[in-house]
């Protein structure tokens, strides 16, 4: 296999070298062969359906199998391969209506193929490994999602292209990297975030707030966010949106993330003092008292949130927040 480094040959069990525990060599070669073979398969188009559902399927029991599919021949470009394939069917607008009718017929009976979901699984393994995720950035990869979450349908196919999508970048920020953060900030993640917070699932609502959560954790993210009155309110508003659709259809886990977010925003002194007239009523009214009666550590956010805007709210003459910079 070619371009491997040397702890990834075809004789070295993932991992390192080989124990003398009783049964280990022989299953890491196993695994090995078995993985090195699969990866091998990516690149050969009749074999790959296949090979990404078995690699997605026992990625867990690979170890170390990010930079082997990073440094192998031609995988990665498989992999893009598969994710572009289906460009053409996310711009409806440039159909034929014949052709869009085959294509909405289509869609109705598809279930995204397990292909796809395999390969973004794997993009995922590669996103979120130490060695390859610095790669996985350099050669802007993400970008090859956003198309997905720039789309608009709330059919179950393309929400569930969103939610994928949405699963490789959740990967890149769970590890608290202000390199990756940068990187993200530099493309265009943030309205795409928010774009998928209005009108994703709740599952996908969920894993977008997620990041922007994330992104606001880390420093550089704050001070992006908080920069112009025009990304904050942008945040702001978005999330004020989905308080109060909350309120109708109350999801513990997704009000636990927008909480964050608010939380967050407070420890800035202009986002705090304007939080103070935009912040929304349900949470400083016990409205979700019983959906978050069982996360303490959601409660104890959503107590800190209300003190923070009370005590750090600036009368408007004199500036403190955003509103004289609109």
């Amino acid at each position: 296999m070619a371009n491997l480094p040397p702890s990834l040959s075809m004789g070295t069990p993932f991992g390192g070298p080989s124990t003398s525990a009783a049964g280990a060599p022989a299953n890491k070669d196993r695994n090995l062969a078995s993985a090195e073979q699969l990866v091998l398969d990516l690149s050969n188009p009749e074999l790959r359906e296949n090979a990404l559902l078995e690699l997605s399927k026992k990625r867990e029991l690979f170890q170390d199998l990010a930079p082997l599919l990073w440094n192998s021949f031609g995988t990665i470009a498989a992999l893009l391969q598969e994710i572009v394939s289906i460009y053409s069917v996310l711009a409806p607008p440039n159909l034929t209506p014949a052709q869009s009718n085959r294509v909405c017929n289509s869609l109705a009976l598809l279930q995204i193929p397990d292909t796809l979901i395999s390969c973004f699984h794997t993009l995922q393994c590669v996103a979120s490994h130490s060695d390859t995720r610095m790669l996985f950035l350099k050669a802007h990869i993400p970008l090859y999602l956003y198309p997905f979450l720039n789309t608009t349908s709330k059919s179950r196919p393309f929400e569930y292209l969103r939610l994928t999508s949405l699963g490789v970048i959740g990967a890149l920020v769970k590890v608290d990297d202000t390199e990756v953060i940068s990187f993200l900030l530099s493309t265009e993640i943030i309205p795409l975030c928010l774009r998928t917070m209005e009108m994703g699932s709740e599952l996908s609502k969920t894993v977008a707030t997620f990041i922007v959560q994330k992104i606001l954790l880390d420093d550089v993210g704050m001070d992006y966010i908080c920069t112009t009155a025009e990304r904050f309110f942008a945040v702001g508003r978005v999330l004020g949106n989905m308080v109060q659709s909350l309120v109708e259809q109350p999801s513990p886990r997704l009000l636990k993330h927008i909480i964050r977010c608010y939380l967050r925003l407070s420890d800035n002194p202009r986002a705090c003092a304007a939080l103070g007239s935009c912040l929304p009523d349900s949470l400083r009214d016990g409205t979700f008292s019983n959906c978050l009666r069982e996360d303490q550590i959601a409660r104890r956010w959503l107590q800190q949130l209300v003190h923070n805007v009370g005590v750090g709210r600036v009368p408007s003459h004199q500036g403190g927040g955003f509103e004289h910079m609109l």
